[in-house]
C-alpha cells in the first residue's frame, strides 16, 4: 500500500465475573466482544483507526488519521503462528450455578469471631487475537484465564483488611488450592487486628516473594520500559551496559512462563521470547516495542494493549531470578530489623528511582528469630541503592495481577525470592 507500513490486529474477547459478598451473590457480569483495530505508519507518524469495517476500508481511514509527519518507524520482524492453549478443565464446560456454589463453599470457610466482612470474586477470560502486518506477518493466538480473589475484614483493637489470590492463564483447574487460601486469610487477617504497629527508622528488611516482586516489577521494571527511557523519564536512561546492581543480581521479563502475564505473540506480532534485563548485575537490555527496538538497535516483544488500544510497551512476567541464601540465613544475616509481607500497593518515580510501598503485614526480627506480628508498615528508598545491596533468597515465587499504564491493565506476574535489604520503615 504505497510504501507504508500498516497492521491489522483483531481481537476477541469472552469474559465473565462473580462476585459473593458477606453469602449473597453480587455483581454479575457477563460480556463478549469483537473488534478490528487498524495502524498506518505515513511519513514516519501513526495513523490509528477501530471499527467493525472490511480490512482495505480501515486502512483507508487509519491512513486519512496520519496527518501528520513524525520520526517514528518499526523494526522489520519475522513472525507467524498459531497458538491455543488448552486448559484441562475448560472453565466454559462449569456451569454458572456449580461456580456460584464454588463461591460459596469458598466462604464458608472465612469464618471466625473477629470477621466482619467476607468476600469471593471469580473471573474468567478468553482472548482471540489475530494479526498481520504489510511485512508479511501473521500470527493468531487463543489465551483463556481464570481468577479467584479472596478476602475478608476483621475487627478488634483494629479493623484490618486481608486477601490472596490466585490468577492462571489456565482453565479451572488452576483454582484447587483455593480452600487453602482461605483457611491463610483467616488465620491472618484475625492475628492482624491486633498486631502492633512497626518500628521506624531506615533498618534490615527482609521482604517475601510478593512484596520484593512488587519492588522488581515497580520500582525496577518500569524504568526499563523503552518508551519511558525515550521521554527521559528513567532513572536507567545512559545506563546500557553499566553496573547498576550487586553481582547476585539477575532480572529477566520472560512471557513464555505460564504465570499471568503469559502470551506467545504480543500485540504486534512478535514472537514472544526471554528478555535479559540485568545479568550478574550489568544492564543488558530495556523493554521494547517495535518503534522503540529500532531507536535503540534491540529486539521487539513488549508491545501489548488493553483491547483495541494502541500497542505501548509492557512487561509479562517480570522476576528478580534466585539467589543462595536460605530463609533462616536471610534472618540470621539480618539479626534485627523486620520481615515484611506482601504488597498494598505505594507509588513509585522511573525517573528518580524512588519508592514507597505497603506492606499487607509483617514480623519483628530480633537476634535472627520472627516474633511479634506488625501491621500498616510503610517501605521505602531509592531503587539502585537498594540493588546494589541485596542478598537474595532461594526459592522463587511469583504473583499475579494487572498492571495499569497509559489507562491501559493488562496482565501481568511479579516474580522474587525472598530478599534482605535496607530501607526505610515507617507506619502507612
Amino acid at each position: 500500500m504505497r510504501n507504508m507500513f500498516y497492521d491489522v490486529r483483531t481481537v476477541e474477547s469472552y469474559s465473565f465475573k462473580i462476585s459473593v459478598e458477606n453469602g449473597r451473590v453480587e455483581k454479575v457480569k457477563f460480556d463478549e466482544s469483537r473488534g478490528k483495530a487498524f495502524r498506518v505508519l505515513k511519513n514516519c507518524f501513526w495513523g490509528y483507526f477501530v471499527g467493525d469495517v472490511d480490512d482495505k476500508e480501515g486502512i483507508s481511514l487509519a491512513e486519512k488519521n496520519a496527518v501528520g509527519k513524525g520520526d517514528s518507524d518499526v523494526l522489520k520482524v519475522s513472525s507467524s503462528g498459531k497458538f491455543v492453549l488448552k486448559p484441562k478443565e475448560d472453565f466454559r464446560d462449569v456451569s454458572v450455578e456449580e461456580k456460584v456454589q464454588f463461591l460459596k463453599d469458598i466462604e464458608k470457610n472465612l469464618k471466625g469471631d473477629k470477621i466482619v466482612s467476607t468476600s469471593v470474586t471469580y473471573f474468567e477470560n478468553i482472548r482471540r487475537l489475530s494479526y498481520y502486518d504489510s511485512n508479511g506477518n501473521e500470527v493468531f493466538y487463543e489465551i483463556p484465564r481464570i481468577g479467584l480473589i479472596i478476602s475478608a475484614v476483621a475487627k478488634d483493637e483494629t479493623l484490618q483488611f486481608y486477601s490472596k489470590r490466585v490468577m492462571k492463564p489456565a482453565g479451572f483447574e488452576a483454582l484447587k488450592g483455593a480452600y487453602d487460601l482461605a483457611d491463610e486469610v483467616v488465620e491472618v487477617v484475625t492475628k492482624l487486628v491486633n498486631a502492633k504497629t512497626p518500628p521506624s527508622g531506615n533498618m534490615n528488611v527482609v521482604a517475601d516473594s510478593s512484596l520484593a516482586g512488587v519492588f522488581i516489577h515497580e520500582a525496577f521494571g518500569h524504568a526499563v520500559e523503552g518508551d519511558h527511557v525515550l521521554q527521559g523519564a528513567s532513572v536507567l536512561a545512559n545506563k546500557l551496559g553499566q553496573k547498576v546492581a550487586d553481582d547476585c543480581v539477575n532480572i529477566y521479563d520472560d512471557p513464555t512462563i505460564r504465570e499471568f502475564g503469559f502470551y506467545p505473540f504480543d500485540d504486534e506480532g512478535v514472537k514472544a521470547e526471554k528478555r535479559t534485563i540485568v545479568e550478574n548485575g550489568v544492564l543488558k537490555d530495556f523493554l521494547h516495542s517495535r518503534e522503540t527496538a529500532l531507536k535503540f538497535n534491540s529486539r521487539a516483544g513488549n508491545a501489548r494493549a488493553e483491547g483495541l488500544k494502541f500497542p505501548i510497551v509492557r512487561m509479562s512476567n517480570t522476576y528478580l531470578d534466585r539467589g543462595d541464601h536460605k530463609f533462616d540465613e536471610l534472618l540470621e544475616i539480618a539479626r534485627n530489623g523486620v520481615y515484611l509481607v506482601g504488597s498494598r500497593g505505594g507509588e513509585t518515580n522511573p525517573a528518580t528511582g524512588y519508592f514507597q510501598f505497603n506492606a499487607q503485614y509483617g514480623y519483628l526480627i530480633e537476634g535472627g528469630e520472627l516474633t511479634g506480628m506488625i501491621r500498616d508498615v510503610s517501605l521505602s528508598g531509592y531503587t539502585l541503592e537498594i540493588l546494589k545491596n541485596i542478598k537474595i533468597g532461594r526459592d522463587l515465587e511469583f504473583d499475579p495481577g494487572f498492571c495499569g499504564k497509559e489507562d491501559q491493565l493488562v496482565p501481568v506476574s511479579d516474580g522474587s525470592p525472598p530478599i534482605l535489604i535496607k530501607a526505610l520503615v515507617g507506619g502507612s
